[in-house]
């Protein structure tokens, strides 16, 4: 079970189990928080080797197994389905593994970081880069903007920002600003560019900073339609 200092990931889990399986051709198929809503592996187009993947996601969640685990249940499906997948083992594995673990545990740490009884005595969220060989400039610039849970930069800029962003957020009280002598800092201004899905022909406007497609709170799904387990 993954957890966060002491507390299991109940929301997370629970997220998953809510989430409904959807073949999808590309992974721009549908688009941003409809992925929250929806479990799906880009390219697997049947029902069946879609609830494959989803129970070796389950148990690296639930159970806590490692990468070369799911690799090994990422193996077993290709070669059941005779899966003809875009790109290496290694990446294609990483990336599904890393991508749905990531979102699944910033979304569970929202709701917890957004709970009313944490927000009265913590009500600031602090950004902080994660450790990458590639650092995003933007994201670097980030790091340390702590900004009132409640402000709607994090609509769009609460991380994980992209594929493989190890961005995360931390909340922080009152006195813990005052003893680091530091004010609550005003959100960057957002521009945009513009983005067509080579896949859809589909135009977006999305974040200067944040990848295709990222450009949402993961959190606010489980915030919107309240999960139980």
């Amino acid at each position: 079970m993954i957890k966060y200092g002491s507390l299991p990931f109940i929301e997370a889990i629970a997220l998953l189990r809510k989430k409904i399986n959807l073949p999808t051709p590309t992974w721009d198929t549908i688009w941003q928080d409809e992925h929250m809503r929806s479990f799906t592996v880009a390219g697997a187009m049947t029902d069946d080797i879609v609830a494959d993947f989803r129970e070796a996601v389950r148990k690296a969640q639930e159970d806590g197994t490692t990468l070369g685990t799911f690799r090994k249940d990422f193996d077993d499906i290709v070669k059941k389905y005779g899966w003809g997948y875009v790109g290496s083992r290694n990446w294609r594995s990483r990336l599904i593994y890393e991508t749905n673990l990531k979102t699944l545990h910033a979304a569970g740490r929202w709701r917890q970081m957004t709970d009313p009884d944490v927000m009265r005595s913590r009500p600031y969220l602090v950004y902080r880069h994660g450790v990458s060989a590639i650092p995003r400039p933007e994201h670097l610039a980030w790091d340390g903007l702590t900004l009132l849970a409640t402000d709607p930069w994090w609509d769009t800029h609460y991380p994980p920002n992209g594929w493989g962003c190890s961005c995360f957020v931390l909340t922080a009280s009152q006195r813990e600003l005052d003893n680091q002598k530091k004010k609550l800092d005003t959100a960057p201004e957002i521009k945009y560019y513009e983005w067509t899905s080579p896949h859809t022909g589909k135009t977006h406007q999305v974040p200067v900073g944040i990848d295709p497609g990222w450009a949402y709170n993961v959190g606010q799904v489980t915030d919107r339609e309240v999960v139980n387990v």
